[in-house]
C-alpha cells in the first residue's frame, strides 16, 4: 500500500498554520536598560554620560567586548577604568550597565595556571574549567572570626626562618631598592612549599614581561606549578588592569582559604600598583597629594592587606599570607609608599644594596627586618636558639662597625667578630634552594656552639655541605624530631653538637683562628665576608 503524497499546496498550508499558532502564542515583553554614551577616551580612561543608575565600581560593557569599571560617579558623567585596550574605542558608542561588579574564576582548576586579571588564560593549556565566581573586592574578615597566628610558615630561608620569622596569617613586608634580590626571596618561599599543604598564588603586577617568564619557568622547572596560580598584569597592558590584579589574586587566594586551607599570596610589586592607581587618578582629575599620589592611596593597600588573616575554627581554620613586595629608592624607608606599607604589615624584611653588591646573599639587613609576630610563630626548636644568634649577630654588627675606624679591639672583642662573620657565612645561601627545617636546626645548633669558629672563612661553605649531607647519618627517631614542632632536651642538643664537632673537625686549622683574629683589627671588616660570600655562591 502506497503512502499518500503531500502536495506543496498542503505542505504550505501546515506551514502557514504553525506560524499562525505561534504569533498567537507569542507574547512581547519590554526589559527596561539603561544605556549611555561613550563622551571621550583616553589612555586607560574613558568618560560616559547617561547611566544614572550606575554604582561605584560597577562593572560596564563597551562595544566589542570591552570592559571597564565605574570610578568617579559625578552627576553628569561617570569617570570609567578601562580593562581592555582603547584604540577599539571611539566618542558616541554605546556602553551598557551590567549590573554587576567585577568578579573572576576561582577553584582548583585554576592551580597550574597562568591567567590575568580577567581570568583569561595565558598560558597553552586552553579555557580555565572554573564553575565559581567571585568578586575581586571583598570586606576582611571580621576580628571575632580571627584566630591568632601561631603556626610557621617555613620560608626554606636560614636566615628568615631563624631571625625573622613568618606565621601563618601574617603580612611580611618584603623592601628594598631593585635588584636586591626581593622577588627571588618570594620565590623561595614558594619552592618550600613543596609537601606544607600550602596553596600559593604569585601576583605580578607592572612587571616586564620577561621577568615574568623567568619566574613562571623557575616555577616550572621545580614542579612548583602544582600548588601555585600566576595572575600576571604585565606592564605593556592597560593601568586598570595593574589595579585590579591584586585584587583579584586575592580573591583567588580567599576562595582556597575560606575552604580551610593555608594560603601564602605573594604581591609582586606593590609599588606599581600605586603607579597605577596614581596614573589613572591623575587622568580623571582626582585631587593629588603627597607625590602626587591620591589622598587614599593608603586605604587602597590597607583593604587589600587586611583580608590576609588566620581564620578561626569554626570558619574552618584556613590562613592566608601575604608577602607584598615594595621598592625603595636611594634606600629610601621613609617614602610614601614603604611607610604606609610598613604600618599597614606586621614586619618588614629589608634587603641592603651594601650586602647585595659584597655577595652576601640573600642581602637580608638583619638590623632593619623584624617580624612582629615573632616567636610566636616560630618552632619551639627555632626559638631556643634564635636569642643567641640574635645577640650575637647584633654584637657583631656594633663591632664590626666600631673596627672600621681602625681602633685596637681586646680579645673577646675579636673573637665576637670572627664567631659573626661565620655566622654571617652561613647565613647565606644560592637563589632556589630552599633548606630544609632539619638541616637548619643542625646548622644553627652548630653555630650557637661555635663549632664554626676555628674554620677559615674560604672554607665555610665546604664545612656547612659537609655537615647538611651528614644529617643522614643521624637515627630516623632523630631526624623526626628535628623535624617535629616540640623543642628539643638538654641531653640531646649535646648529642646533637656532639655530631656536628665530629663532621667538622676535618675543617679545622690550628692557625685559623690565630690568623683571623690578628687581620681583623687591621683588614676592613667587609673584605672577608665579601670572600666568604663569593665562596658561597660557587656551587
Amino acid at each position: 500500500m502506497s503512502a499518500r503524497v503531500e502536495s506543496p499546496e498542503d505542505v504550505i498550508d501546515d506551514v502557514f498554520a504553525s506560524i499562525g499558532i505561534a504569533r498567537e502564542a507569542f507574547s512581547p515583553e519590554l526589559e527596561l536598560r539603561e544605556t549611555g554614551t561613550l563622551l571621550s577616551v583616553s589612555t586607560g580612561v574613558a568618560q560616559v554620560s547617561g547611566l544614572p543608575g550606575a554604582g561605584f565600581d560597577e562593572l560596564l560593557q563597551f562595544p566589542g567586548g570591552a570592559r571597564g569599571i565605574a570610578f568617579n560617579v559625578d552627576e553628569d558623567s561617570i569617570g570609567v577604568i578601562l580593562l581592555d585596550d582603547s584604540w577599539k574605542l571611539q566618542a558616541g558608542d554605546r556602553v551598557d550597565r551590567t549590573g554587576r561588579v567585577m568578579d573572576i574564576a576561582v577553584g582548583d582548576a585554576l592551580l597550574g595556571r597562568v591567567i590575568d586579571p580577567l581570568g583569561n588564560p595565558l598560558d597553552d593549556f586552553g579555557p580555565v574549567d572554573a564553575h565559581e565566581r567571585r568578586p575581586i573586592e571583598c570586606a576582611a574578615a571580621p576580628i571575632m572570626d580571627r584566630s591568632a597566628v601561631n603556626v610557621p610558615l617555613q620560608t626554606g630561608i636560614k636566615v628568615i626562618d631563624a631571625l625573622i620569622p613568618v606565621g601563618r596569617g601574617q603580612r611580611e613586608l618584603i623592601l628594598g631598592d631593585r635588584q636586591t634580590g626581593k622577588t627571588a626571596i618570594a620565590i623561595d618561599t614558594i619552592l618550600n612549599q613543596r609537601g606544607q599543604d600550602v596553596v600559593c598564588v604569585y601576583c605580578a603586577i607592572g612587571q616586564r614581561a620577561s621577568a615574568v617568564a623567568k619566574v613562571i619557568a623557575t616555577l616550572r622547572t621545580q614542579g612548583a606549578m602544582a600548588w601555585t596560580v600566576v595572575v600576571v598584569a604585565s606592564g605593556d597592558r592597560p593601568a586598570g588592569l595593574s589595579y585590579i590584579a591584586p585584587y583579584a589574586a586575592t580573591s583567588i587566594a580567599e576562595h582556597f582559604m575560606e575552604a580551610g586551607r593555608d594560603v601564602l599570596i605573594v604581591h609582586d610589586d606593590l609599588t606599581q600598583h600605586a603607579r597605577a592607581y596614581r596614573e589613572l587618578s591623575l587622568l580623571l582629575r582626582r585631587p593629588p597629594g603627597r607625590e602626587a599620589f591620591p589622598g587614599d592611596i593608603f586605604y587602597l593597600h590597607s583593604r587589600l592587606l587586611e583580608r590576609a588573616t588566620h581564620l578561626c575554627a569554626e570558619r574552618g581554620g584556613g590562613s592566608l599570607t601575604a608577602l607584598p613586595i615594595v621598592e625603595t629608592e636611594a634606600q629610601d624607608m621613609s617614602a610614601y609608599i614603604p611607610t604606609n606599607l610598613i604600618s599597614i604589615t606586621d614586619g618588614q624584611i629589608y634587603l641592603s644594596p651594601t650586602l647585595f653588591e659584597l655577595g652576601a646573599l640573600p642581602a637580608v639587613d638583619v638590623g632593619q627586618s623584624v617580624s612582629r609576630v615573632g616567636g610566636k610563630a616560630q618552632r619551639l626548636a627555632f626559638r631556643a636558639l634564635a636569642g643567641d644568634l640574635k645577640l650575637a649577630y647584633a654584637q657583631f654588627e656594633e663591632l664590626e662597625t666600631f673596627s672600621r675606624f681602625g681602633a685596637r679591639l681586646d680579645e673577646a672583642s675579636r673573637k665576637s667578630i670572627e664567631h659573626g662573620r661565620r655566622l654571617r657565612a652561613c647565613l647565606q645561601q644560592p637563589e632556589s634552594r630552599p633548606v630544609a627545617v632539619a638541616e637548619q636546626l643542625l646548622l644553627l645548633h652548630a653555630l650557637t656552639a661555635g663549632l664554626f669558629d676555628g674554620i677559615d672563612l674560604l672554607r665555610m661553605n665546604e664545612a656547612e655541605q659537609a655537615l647538611r649531607t651528614a644529617l643522614v647519618q643521624l637515627s630516623p627517631g632523630r631526624r623526626a624530631q628535628l623535624d617535629g614542632a616540640d623543642a628539643m632536651a638538654d641531653a640531646d642538643a649535646r648529642q646533637l653538637v656532639a655530631f656536628a664537632d665530629k663532621v667538622l673537625e676535618p675543617f679545622r686549622t690550628t692557625n685559623a683562628t690565630a690568623t683571623g683574629l690578628a687581620s681583623s683589627a687591621s683588614s676592613p671588616p667587609l673584605e672577608s665576608s665579601a670572600q666568604s660570600a663569593v665562596s658561597a655562591r660557587s656551587p
